[in-house]
């Protein structure tokens, strides 16, 4: 099969798909209407970074457009405005949305979302009164000519455009909005009906306040936000030099090239021919939007309504048999245990690492860490254990996008510790989620170790769907001492037994394990595959799967993001199936499934089928072999399977139609998977 003709869908295309589907969540009446409003920021968000990084690596290769056609098999260029044709009828999807359907919704429930111009004397003097005692003092406009050079814009901060006009000449100005204040300001209460101003707004209604020295006729501010490139070009040392150069780099990001001007799209051709002159920007980077920009920050939007316009906040369940009151290490001896987040307390991890950090008998910790809480309690339990004389070993990846500053800081608050960190490997990301405790027993030393699919990050945890196992089995400990002297030494990890651990073993393993199905199916024996992962995009990998599909090996995959195999075409996947399920909780567990001739192997992973992740990423594999534990996976799998309210189906042709199945009995998964935990443990 020729990989350069297999079908496949351009993985920022596909991504755009993925996040259409966002959009969709959006646009569901049956979905709570604040967290309507929550989805309108995550995808507003996610479409930021898209920007900062796909975008931007895309506009770098039009410099080297024909080269660039020649390597990658398709135009830069061409691509870019295809982008920008699919982003502008999202946004304007978005728009309408938020204008002509949210907003009147929430009029419904007696919430007015006020802007400058609706505002009565009780309120305006409100409003007024808040702006001169917060907000008056943080706000120094930029005031411009056409001589002046454009200030440099902060990415992704909203800054008020304001023109003012006086006897038919222009003045301009730039306003920067702040972004240590709330965005929203609850107004007074009115015969029950709840008034909601944003930030922008108050600033708008207050201009006069601002440029009272200026004599002007008519004075008029409109949002821009500017969108920069936020890759970083990075000293690839790993030492002391790199976090230097890394900190450095986080400064530049901010005046990173412009990627993308969002503006208010009632802003006169006049003004926008200004910014686009002064910007230097090219057409497919101009993306008109609405009044509001920055609307990421409608993720924190007040509740001041009913508690139904919120999703409801489930209790989070028990570990069946794995209790607070006892040593985890003494129940993890005898058992493997799974815990389900976020349906399930993340607690238990914190818990085995505390316990970890106090254990007399505890003599090193070893951890590698991706993304962390701010304040984050693992952290905290990592410095406990060292002051209390164990060695630890941290490992944090100081490249993880948009984490940087957060991890810099805290390899330096673990050094002055006491803790021993490690930065990985020159040339690879440590993406991997793994921790072991060493514990002398009987003068012997015990291992227990902790495996996710997830970051250690107990605030992401309480919004991730992610697996984490906590074990003792040899199988699994014993390779991952090995894997933990390989990173000390800061060299790849090789030989291991069980674990399956990129980027030396990834892709043979995975090719044995699909080689295997397609054997079976050759031979006419029971073959398949489920493979549930957050994005595919590897090529080979693709191949492989067709090759598969076309063995007669049926494949079953939950995908929630990114995806360019594409299902169903004849001759090359009408085995495979695809779904991706957007709801409540972000899907980001990494399963697979192999029938294995009928003896199922499972294993959990921290890599997607994306080349990084296989090629250029330390990432870990381990195999479930608790019998109950692989049930209960095989369950939650099944359920997410038979979801026909949340499952969209991928396709060609972006679709996201909803999944249908055989039942007529509405599956939700995420609701099912938490009652199915809920009465596992009653049962038990």
């Amino acid at each position: 099969m020729d990989i350069k003709r297999i079908p496949l869908i351009n993985r920022e295309i596909s991504w755009l798909y993925f996040n259409e589907r966002v959009l969709q969540e959006a646009a569901d009446p049956t979905v709570p209407l604040i967290e309507r409003i929550r989805f309108l920021a995550i995808f507003s968000s996610n479409l930021d970074e898209f920007y900062r990084v796909r975008v931007a690596t895309l506009s770098r290769l039009t410099n080297l457009n024909e080269k660039a056609k020649e390597i990658l098999g398709y135009n830069p260029k061409k691509l870019l405005n295809q982008i920008k044709n699919v982003v502008v009828k999202q946004e304007r999807k978005f728009n309408n949305l938020y204008e002509n359907i949210i907003v009147k919704q929430l009029a419904e429930e007696k919430i007015f979302l006020l802007n400058d111009k609706q505002l009565n004397v009780a309120r305006g003097t409100f409003v007024k009164s808040y702006f001169r005692e917060k907000l008056l003092a943080t706000l120094v406009p930029i005031m411009l000519d056409n001589t002046n050079v454009l200030p440099e814009l902060r990415d992704r901060s909203i800054y008020f455009f304001v023109k003012l006009t006086k006897d038919k000449k222009t003045t301009y100005a730039l306003i920067e909005i702040p972004d240590n204040l709330s965005r929203f300001i609850v107004l007074p209460e009115t015969n029950n009906l709840k008034f909601i101003i944003l930030l922008d707004d108050i600033i708008r209604y207050s201009l006069e306040d601002i440029f009272f020295i200026f004599e002007h006729d008519s004075i008029d501010a409109y949002s821009i936000q500017l969108t920069r490139d936020a890759e970083l070009d990075l000293d690839k040392e790993v030492s002391e030099k790199f976090i230097d150069s890394l900190s450095k780099s986080l400064q530049k990001r901010r005046r990173g090239k412009p990627m993308r001007l969002l503006y208010d799209s009632e802003m006169p051709l006049d003004m926008l021919k200004y910014l686009v002159s002064k910007l230097g920007l090219h057409g497919e980077s101009l993306i008109p939007g609405n009044r509001y920009h920055n609307f990421k920050n409608f993720i924190a939007f007040p509740n001041v309504g009913r508690p139904e316009l919120e999703y409801v906040r489930y209790a989070v369940l028990p570990v069946d048999s794995l209790t607070f009151d006892k040593s985890l290490m003494a129940m993890i001896a005898k058992q493997d245990y799974l815990i389900n987040t976020p349906y399930q307390t993340y607690d238990y991890v914190i818990h085995f690492l505390r316990e970890a950090a106090i254990d007399p008998k505890v003599k090193e910790i070893s951890i590698a860490v991706y993304r962390l809480a701010e304040n984050s309690r693992i952290m905290h339990a990592l410095i406990n254990a060292a002051k209390n004389g164990k060695k630890v070993n941290c490992l944090i990846e100081l490249r993880a996008r948009f984490d940087e500053q957060n991890n810099i800081t805290w390899s330096r608050r673990l050094e002055e510790e006491g803790v021993n960190v490690l930065y990985g490997i020159e040339g690879y990301k440590v993406h991997a989620k793994i921790c072991l405790v060493s514990r002398t027993e009987k003068d012997k030393l015990a291992y227990y170790a902790c495996l996710s699919t997830g970051n250690y990050n107990e605030k992401t945890a309480r919004i991730y769907a992610d697996h984490t196992l906590l074990t003792s089995n040899k199988k699994i400990t014993n390779d991952l001492v090995n894997v933990f002297k390989a990173l000390n030494k800061s060299i790849l990890p090789k030989g291991l037994k069980s674990l399956i651990v990129s980027p030396i073993d990834s892709r043979p393993a995975i090719y044995k394990l699909i080689d295997t199905e397609i054997r079976h199916a050759r031979a006419k024996k029971p073959a398949y595959m489920i493979l549930k992962m957050n994005s595919l995009a590897d090529e080979q990998l693709i191949t492989k799967l067709y090759q598969a599909s076309n063995a007669g090996v049926k494949i079953k995959m939950i995908i929630r993001g990114m995806c360019c195999l594409v299902p169903g075409i004849k001759g090359y996947s009408e085995n495979i199936e695809i779904v991706s399920i957007v709801d409540k909780y972000l899907e980001h567990a990494r399963v697979h499934i192999y029938c294995n001739g009928g003896d199922e192997l499972m294993y959990l992973t921290s890599a997607d089928f994306m080349t990084r992740n296989i090629d250029t990423r330390v990432e870990v594999g381990f195999p479930i072999y608790d019998k109950k534990i692989k049930k209960e996976i095989r369950d939650i799998i099944d359920i997410q399977l038979n979801d026909n309210t949340k499952a969209r189906e991928i396709n060609s042709h972006n679709t996201n139609k909803h999944h249908k199945t055989n039942t007529e009995v509405p599956v939700r998964a995420q609701i099912d998977i938490y009652n199915y935990l809920k009465n596992k443990n009653k049962i038990n």
